[in-house]
């Protein structure tokens, strides 16, 4: 449109019947940015399903997810501990079916002995408390039947039990290795008994993620959260995040992961990974679950819509902090930031992100590439890209494509760019906007193609001061 040629959508220029007409024009209303509201996807297994996934479900609360998807499921304790850590969170949620080949973790309580005076018997399961106070002469197999009760009696406990005699048997209500991450420690306070654990172990194939995030692939997730740390579900979290982020089909966002285990250990499963939209939380010798982790952290993530602002120091809420004996050393922690774990620690009796990063360490040529480090580069690219998209579907929905089409375009495109480095999420605009390209394609005659610098903000991770002596 210039001065001499004002289009009209609905005032055709054949109209020869006196009047006068009006219509409204709203393709310039808006000059703003988006918003960058943040969709959070939970896929993780409950119990009783009869189908292989559920439908998608929002979930607005605890009570909700306890009774879509069944009391102490990961879909509820995983939908608890992420409105636990952001109270606004746009959830949804997808139960998975156990696989049918799946074996349930087990474990066991033995209490021996009888009781020479009153006291207290606690049992710690994935970080929850369950307490039965002991009276004096009281024998090992009353106490285990009374703890028994405790424990089925708990919504937010992830495992049933059984009692024989002195023994109380520990399920996994999931079956699959997740129920092997399930953290299970006994103390007492009396004299003349003893209490001793067998860890939650043997639980074999978890369920698969890959056709319920299919199911899912025509909505737009920003966060997608995973109760796993197998390799099979690590790579169809992987897949799935590289298809829906594509050009076409444009639902860009990142993949959420927990690990509580060695460095080793956590290095080898993101190596696997190398992804630059998955991040993995590590939190060394957590008693809580890796789905639990993962959670916690992505809710997080969610919470915090300044694509380029660092999640440095932000607490993850509902995860207990370590002893010092697991709390991991500087060198652990540098080395690994630089092998696509994000290190989350203990900073004053709280649970804290200490620098988000994503797995991708290693081009596809397997070379060292920091290109995208920090998860707020990936975050902050998919941000501009959805800024300008935006802007330039409501400008041109019925454009031509003439010669006077490129310089309008790049304009609306540069404007995006300064208003974004006003929020300071890009920068140098003005120094790299001779590198913003907008060209007619030389094949296709009604397509336009671009070249948009960008230059993201990052982070302020390390000051390094050097101190003058002055005599």
């Amino acid at each position: 449109m210039d001065e001499t040629n004002i289009d009209f959508d609905n005032i055709p220029t054949s109209l020869r019947k006196p009047g006068v007409y009006t219509e409204y024009n709203s393709r310039n209303a808006v000059s703003t940015l988006p918003t960058n509201e943040q969709n959070v996807l939970i896929v993780a297994p409950m119990l009783n399903a009869t189908k292989t996934f559920s439908a998608p479900t929002p979930i607005y609360s605890d009570v909700d997810a306890k009774n879509t998807f069944g009391a102490g499921s990961w879909a509820h304790l995983m939908a608890r501990i992420a409105i636990q850590n952001n109270a606004i969170i746009r959830l949804t949620v997808i139960g998975l079916k156990e696989s049918d080949s799946g074996v349930a973790a087990t474990g066991t309580i033995t209490l021996t002995g009888t009781a020479s005076n009153a006291g207290v018997l606690k049992v710690i399961i994935g970080g929850l408390d369950y307490a039965v106070a002991i009276a004096k002469s009281e024998t090992a197999a009353n106490i285990a039947t009374r703890l028994n009760a405790v424990i089925n009696a708990g919504e937010y406990c992830p495992v049933s039990a059984t009692v024989n005699e002195g023994t109380v048997t520990l399920t996994a209500k999931c079956k699959g290795e997740i129920g092997n991450e399930i953290s299970v420690n006994a103390t007492l306070s009396v004299n003349d008994m003893a209490v001793n654990v067998s860890a939650l172990a043997n639980g074999a194939e978890n369920a698969d993620l890959a056709a319920a995030l299919a199911s899912v692939a025509g909505q737009h997730y920003h966060v997608i959260i995973s109760p796993f740390a197998d390799d099979k579900n690590a790579k169809a979290l992987r897949e799935h995040l590289e298809s829906v982020a594509s050009p076409v089909e444009k639902k860009p966002g990142v993949g959420v992961l927990g690990f509580n285990g060695s460095l080793a250990s956590g290095t080898t499963y993101t190596e696997k990974i190398n992804a630059n939209r998955i991040t993995v939380g590590w939190y060394k010798g957590a008693v809580e679950s890796n789905a639990l982790i993962a959670a916690g952290y992505g809710a997080v993530i969610a919470g915090e819509e300044d694509p380029a602002k660092p999640l440095n120091t932000l607490e993850i809420k509902g995860l207990t902090p370590v002893d010092a004996t697991q709390t991991p050393l500087k060198t652990e922690v540098n080395q690994a930031l630089f092998h696509g774990l994000t290190p989350i620690t203990v900073v004053n009796n709280r649970v804290q992100i200490m620098r988000a990063i994503t797995t991708y360490t290693k081009s596809p040529a397997n070379v060292d590439d920091p290109a995208w480090l920090d998860l707020t580069t990936i975050r902050t690219l998919d941000y501009t890209r959805k800024a300008i998209e935006q802007r330039i579907e409501l400008r041109f929905p019925r454009a031509k494509l003439s010669n006077r089409t490129p310089p309008k375009v790049r304009s609306e495109i540069l404007d995006v760019l300064y208003r974004l480095e006003q929020q300071e999420i890009l920068e140098n605009v003005d120094a790299n906007k001779g590198k913003l390209l907008v060209v007619r394609n030389g094949k296709d005659p009604n397509r336009l193609d671009t070249a948009i610098p960008a230059d993201v903000v990052n982070g302020l991770h390390v000051v390094a001061n050097r101190i003058d002596l002055i005599l």
